[in-house]
């Protein structure tokens, strides 16, 4: 196994309080995997994600973190992660001099394996002299894989990949990120909200809600037939194409509650539409128990 996670949990003590946004999450990414970790915004993906990279300051990690991979990172916003007074060439040799696996090449050797690396990822060589302000957002996120790339990983952790890209340009990209992995032989961490990606991108999934893992297994298993509500909710949520073009979209009722206050119990209680009084009292891992 690539990558085990066991038990972790993170919490930060603000003002007093103790807040805990992850507070028990468990799973394994195979060599070669693809994996991926699946809940609304608030449930502690991404934060459970740089706590296995070891990039969370000030925080307080508990768990056991198996497996010694090479993470490099393809975050949501590239033009945030991206240095706006850098050339873009420059930023992708950084990646190569960040790699484990072989000496980072100098001088022209640098320069052609930096343009080896943007052709890889459909750009053009002359990218190399280019600002990032000056490329579309589908350009500067392929700038951001051919940087992840260049350090060589055993694993690639893709953190809603595609949030700031047009349909059309998300295909590209999540079809590109799938491709450079398998000629890379890189396993796949993918961070998202939408399971309709999953299905596409994926072999496993792990659905999390309020910093847990309520549910995991295959993709055929988890999509075919979900269990937890909360994944039900989440898969009646994936716009359809086959339905009537005046059907209301469906949505999960309320939000995500904040670390510091979760309910008791299965926390998605609140908000399900199933929930009886038991689930007030009954972990997630419980109630899952119950209805298998």
């Amino acid at each position: 196994m690539l990558l085990e996670v066991e038990h972790l949990r993170v919490a930060f003590r603000m003002e007093g309080k103790l807040s805990v946004p992850v507070r028990d999450v468990s799973f394994t990414v195979p060599e070669n995997g693809r994996v991926a970790l699946v809940g609304e915004s608030g449930c502690g993906k991404s934060l459970t994600s740089l706590a296995v990279g070891g990039l969370v300051d000030r925080a307080e990690i508990t768990g056991k973190i198996s497996g010694s991979p090479h993470i490099a990172y393809i975050f949501q916003n590239p033009m945030q992660s991206l240095n706006p007074v850098m050339r873009v060439g420059k930023q992708i040799a950084e990646g190569l001099r960040a790699s484990r696996k072989a000496t980072a090449p100098t001088g022209k050797a640098e320069e052609e394996r930096v343009a080896s690396l943007l052709e890889s990822v459909g750009l053009p060589r002359a990218t190399i002299r280019k600002f990032p302000c000056e490329l579309s957002g589908g350009q500067q996120q392929r700038v951001m894989i051919a940087m992840a790339l260049a350090q060589d990983p055993d694993l690639l952790i893709a953190d809603e990949p595609t949030t700031a890209l047009d349909v059309t340009t998300q295909k590209e990209v999540l079809d590109l990120v799938n491709r450079v992995a398998d000629e890379h032989k890189t396993a796949v961490l993918l961070i998202t909200h939408n399971l309709g990606l999953v299905a596409q991108y994926s072999k496993y999934v792990n659905v999390m809600y309020a910093g847990e893992i309520i549910e995991r297994g295959t993709v055929p298993e988890v999509l075919g037939s979900p269990i937890h509500p909360y994944t039900q909710g989440l898969l009646a949520a994936v716009p359809r194409l086959d339905l009537p073009k005046d059907s209301p979209l469906v949505g999960i009722p309320g939000t995500v509650p904040p670390p510091t206050d979760w309910p008791s119990g299965c926390a998605f209680h609140p908000r399900c539409p199933k929930a009886t009084e038991e689930c007030s009292r009954v972990v997630a891992k419980s109630c899952m128990a119950a209805l298998r």
